[in-house]
């Protein structure tokens, strides 16, 4: 298990997690507007994913694409919300109840401390959510990740690719494994992304050519052995 260091509530940094900001507003609109109804499946009802494809504004999930492919939202066309919905009950910050998502005390607390909720919100997005069932295979790359943060660490020095990571990881070479990019994207990069400790750069709209690079809270929150690599002085 990674521990992160403490950041305050007021770091700059912060504003790069979409999952905080998600978070938050929802939090927020809980506390105006009331719990949020569910539908007999459990998940979250149309006018409130809808407001949240508004609101939240998510990097390559905005309404306008959304809506582009949808005529109407529910919560499994906007993945961010799914996820967000399954890390809100995971780490006890929200429950269900008697058809309504409600926040529990621990939000409340929580709301004014967005060091401590973002720390919360990612240790579960990363550690303990199953992002197996978020695929078509099922697939679970992740190991020890205390490893792969170290070796992102050297790799997102300058920027890497999916193909790039699965070549350090899984000694693939000579072509790129799309199935093996694939579990790698759901398991390690779109967490890490959508946390904010790493930014998704895409070319032409829909791409699947990514560029990852660390965000200036990977640096805040994470203290890595390979630290010491990087800030090695340069022999000439």
């Amino acid at each position: 298990m990674i521990d992160f260091r403490p950041i305050d509530s007021d770091d700059a940094a912060l504003a790069h997690s979409a999952l905080l900001r998600a978070a938050l507003l929802t939090v927020s609109y809980i506390d105006e507007n009331g719990p949020i109804k569910l539908t007999g499946s459990g998940a979250l009802k149309r006018y409130f994913v809808e407001w949240a494809a508004e609101a939240f504004a998510w990097p390559y999930y905005r309404a306008p694409d959304l809506f582009a492919v949808n005529k109407v939202l529910n919560e499994l066309d906007f993945p961010p919300l799914m996820i967000l919905h399954e890390v809100l009950i995971s780490a006890k910050l929200a429950r269900h109840y008697k058809g309504e998502l409600r926040l529990t005390k621990l939000a409340h607390i929580l709301r004014t401390r967005h060091g401590e909720l973002w720390a919360i919100l990612t240790r579960h997005l990363l550690f303990v959510v199953d992002h197996a069932h978020y695929t078509r295979v099922g697939d679970l790359v992740v190991g020890d990740w205390v490893a792969l943060l170290n070796a992102l660490n050297i790799e997102a020095q300058m920027g890497f690719s999916e193909e790039r990571l699965c070549a350090v990881l899984f000694g693939t070479a000579g072509g790129k494994d799309y199935r093996l990019a694939s579990m790698t994207y759901v398991h390690v990069l779109r967490p890490l992304c959508w946390a904010g400790l790493l930014d998704e750069h895409r070319g032409e709209l829909y791409s699947v050519e990514r560029l990852y690079t660390k965000t200036p809270l990977w640096r805040a929150a994470l203290a890595l052995e390979t630290d010491a690599i990087l800030q090695a002085p340069s022999c000439h």
